[in-house]
């Protein structure tokens, strides 16, 4: 059902967005507030079934962060006007995250016993607002791009390059605070359940390579006056980085956190 919302209100904003349709651009917005209630519902009521939250497969994983994407953006989106049009990005790819993870087995896994602390509920929680805050990020440096090669109406409907610029700058400081947060959280949870803060694991090093490499995007951004589309191709690096650590670690190399993807 939050599939099928979701994929009506993609459909709905895009035609208001493209041939400047107020009324469908609004009723998208409504469509995706009720999507939020019945997949944040399902993400709930799955949580109380098999006892932890969504972070122990690829289904749970995938369907958390597009649920988190689309709050946050639908959050913003509203004292924000500027920052609307970039639904064109966001609903899309929320869904698709979405459908992706129904694609995996949605069986459910028991977490064991030693690895059930809050101190895990924080750290995969501040992973996912930064994933998500970064996500969101994306779409401006990619709006900016696609107007430097293009010069289609629509485009025109969103903020200058300079507002472009600004935005995916704040929100990668944004993604860049809770990902260190996340990984701090993470520490304490590791020491909680096996008497250690940090043990190179290969996740926890692509992480912190991650984080060093969105610092030094914004290192750039600030003091060196990288801007506009030079700084839109590093942006876009930094987040295919994030993707990599997350998603495609696991999958390349075994250690305790590929549980949470397998």
């Amino acid at each position: 059902m939050g599939v099928i919302l979701y994929v009506i209100a993609t459909l709905l904003n895009t035609t208001g967005l493209i041939f400047r349709k107020e009324k469908a651009e609004r009723l998208s917005y409504a469509i995706v507030a009720v999507g939020l209630l019945v997949h944040g519902a399902a993400l709930l009521y799955r949580w109380s079934v098999v006892g932890h939250g969504p972070y122990q497969t690829k289904y749970e994983v995938c369907s958390s962060i597009a649920w988190t994407s689309m709050f946050l953006f639908v959050i913003l989106a509203r004292p924000l006007p500027k920052f609307r049009p970039m639904s064109i990005f966001v609903f899309p790819a929320s869904f698709m995250l979405v459908a992706i993870g129904l694609f995996f087995n949605p069986a459910s896994r028991k977490l064991p016993p030693t690895l059930n602390s809050i101190w895990l509920v924080l750290h995969v929680s501040f992973y996912k607002i930064a994933l998500a805050t970064i996500l969101i990020g994306l779409a401006f440096s990619v709006v900016m791009l696609l107007r430097r090669k293009s010069s289609r109406e629509w485009l025109e409907r969103f903020p200058d390059n300079n507002d472009l610029d600004i935005y995916a700058y704040r929100f990668a400081g944004f993604g860049f605070t809770f990902w260190g947060i996340a990984m701090l959280s993470g520490g304490i949870w590791a020491y909680e359940s096996w008497g250690r803060f940090w043990a190179w694991d290969p996740i926890e090093t692509w992480s912190l390579i991650t984080w060093a490499v969105f610092g030094i995007y914004l290192h750039l951004r600030r003091f060196f006056g990288w801007r506009y589309e030079r700084a839109a191709y590093l942006y876009i690096f930094c987040f295919a980085l994030s993707v990599f650590s997350l998603f495609f670690v696991p999958l390349l190399d075994s250690s305790i956190h590929s549980e949470y993807f397998q």
